[in-house]
């Protein structure tokens, strides 16, 4: 049985008056990557998923089941979202944050115990946060704020990752950290899907892709079959050149 699946669906794109249906099977263990220029449609399409907007068409399953018949409590402990961007809605401490991710666990009322800390330093050390657990969020920079919303999801423990550009502010070294995070819990049998817009990073980390086309055009399958220089040059409106680097594809614009 798919973990994440999509009957029929089509994502309701502000201006766009119609779109590709998409019918996607999602198993335990892969890795979607989300490709598109700006306005195709990705982040619609992750919060579709995770039922925070409404289709137009279609339905999303979890594990079988209709995502609109499940309870909130119940989807946060099966999915978790990485968003691109997010607010500060109350002054709280790095460790606090973190702690976030336990509530969907917790009955109502019910305060953080010892496990539910031990599940969030751990989260945060292995998003090399954890030295700024008393920080005030608000005096994070953009790319420990992104760490520290990755290690909140890590200490949440959902089995369907959603994760919008997750490489967004990070430098090289922790961009590297993150998409090796991310396929580690692929192969823990989790199921991860994240937009990207850089396609090395998709090359090297993700096994199946999706095209989004601002007309509302789409196409998937299998990496390999996916990175097709033409394909990939309609998409973005941008000529490419490719090499080859420890047996991966690279893609370079043409200026």
């Amino acid at each position: 049985m798919s973990r994440l699946e999509t009957r029929d669906l089509v994502i309701d794109v502000p201006g766009r008056r119609s779109g590709e249906a998409l019918s996607l099977s999602i198993e335990p263990g892969q890795v979607w990557g989300v490709l598109g220029p700006n306005g195709a449609g990705k982040t619609t399409l992750l919060h579709t998923l995770a039922g925070l907007r409404a289709p137009r068409g279609g339905r999303v399953m979890i594990d079988g089941r209709p995502l609109a018949a499940l309870g909130r409590r119940q989807v946060a402990r099966l999915l978790g979202l990485v968003f691109q961007e997010r607010q500060d809605g109350f002054p709280a401490t790095v460790r606090e944050t973190a702690l976030i991710g336990r509530h969907p666990w917790l009955s109502p009322w019910q305060m953080e115990g010892g496990e539910d800390l031990r599940l969030a330093e751990a989260a945060l050390e292995r998003l090399d946060v954890d030295h700024l657990a008393d920080r005030l969020v608000n005096t994070l920079s953009g790319g420990e704020r992104q760490r520290l919303a990755i290690a909140t999801v890590l200490t949440q423990a959902p089995r369907i990752w959603l994760a919008d550009e997750p490489t967004n502010h990070l430098d090289l070294h922790h961009q590297t950290a993150v998409m090796a995070l991310l396929a580690e819990q692929a192969a823990a049998g989790n199921t991860v899907v994240m937009c990207l817009h850089d396609l090395n990073l998709a090359a090297r980390w993700c096994d199946q892709l999706l095209l989004l086309y601002p007309d509302g055009e789409a196409c998937w399958g299998p990496r390999d079959s996916m990175l097709e220089p033409r394909a990939l040059e309609r998409l973005y409106g941008q000529r490419l050149t490719t090499a080859e680097v420890d047996g991966a594809p690279v893609f370079v614009p043409v200026r």
